[in-house]
């Protein structure tokens, strides 16, 4: 039986075996290292975004390869393709249904302003239903630019959870909202 001199210090006891940092910090990386993507995919993009989950460019180094088509089991939105105004309400409810903390990636130029289609139909940018964390530019958005701005997102779970809060009560209005 081995008595263990306290004069030695947790150092000597635990050795490399515990690490110590703050709750939020812990789960501030978690959220930033297993991130649940819901595609809202309705053209190209979202054909771009499946090689994103292929193995030359594998989603799954972010930790974000379970891909949900489930809002309630996401948080992180790709729009990713042209909105019509008729799928406008669909797209608003699907982000509500979201739990928080929730972030969305408006990828390509038809989610982000409408794209070359301006006319009556088509929704000119997502940021008018939703507010929008990150914009992926290009037409189509090439994989690496999915992956940047998943980075991106990455980023921005790491704040603080002071920013979090504040965050998630920011008054956002948009164009459905009553």
């Amino acid at each position: 039986m081995a008595i263990i001199s306290t004069t030695q210090g947790e150092e000597a006891i635990f050795g490399d075996s515990v690490i110590t940092t703050k709750l939020d910090s812990a789960i501030s990386w978690a959220r930033e290292s297993s991130m649940w993507p819901y595609i809202f995919g309705t053209a190209c993009c979202a054909i771009e975004f499946m090689s994103v989950a292929s193995s030359k460019f594998d989603i799954s180094r972010f930790g974000a390869e379970v891909v949900r088509f489930s809002p309630r089991q996401a948080d992180l939105m790709i729009i990713a393709g042209t909105i019509s105004n008729k799928q406008a309400p669909i797209l608003k409810r699907i982000y509500d249904q979201m739990t928080e903390p929730k972030w969305v990636m408006s990828a390509g130029a038809c989610a982000c302003s409408g794209g070359f289609y301006d006319n009556y139909t088509t929704l000119q940018g997502v940021d008018e239903i939703i507010p929008v964390d990150v914009y992926i530019s290009g037409c189509p958005p090439r994989p690496e630019a999915f992956l940047d701005g998943l980075m991106q997102i990455q980023k921005l779970q790491a704040k603080p959870a002071k920013y979090l809060q504040q965050r998630a009560k920011r008054e956002f209005k948009g164009r459905l909202d009553a």
